[in-house]
């Protein structure tokens, strides 16, 4: 999907690419992870890297930010891209866990 993402020092934001994490289907929030373009960018532990697929609707290869977690309102986004596969997910659920000591 695509929201208006905050910047961490909420000097502003910015449209970008987020993963749902959770959405509550009666409630009017979202829980999302940003993403960003690996363009140039140094790759962290929590990290999780998409390559671009016409199921997940990228352009370009992209960072899941698993550390950069946020909860919006529902009704801010802008559009949907597509979904992940089955295994990535996987991978991101081992990822939550690990940056939630879970």
């Amino acid at each position: 999907m695509l929201v208006p993402f905050p910047f961490t020092d909420l000097s502003g934001q910015k449209v970008r690419p987020a993963l749902i994490l959770y959405a509550d289907k009666k409630g009017e929030d979202c829980i999302v992870a940003f993403l960003s373009s690996v363009k140039n960018k140094k790759v962290y532990s929590f990290d999780f890297i998409v390559k671009p697929s016409k199921r997940n609707g990228l352009k370009l290869s992209s960072i899941v930010k698993i550390n950069k977690i946020a909860t919006l309102e529902k009704r801010i986004v802008l559009g949907q891209l597509g979904t992940l596969e089955f295994v990535e997910l996987k991978q991101i659920d081992v990822k939550l866990k690990r940056l939630f000591g879970l």
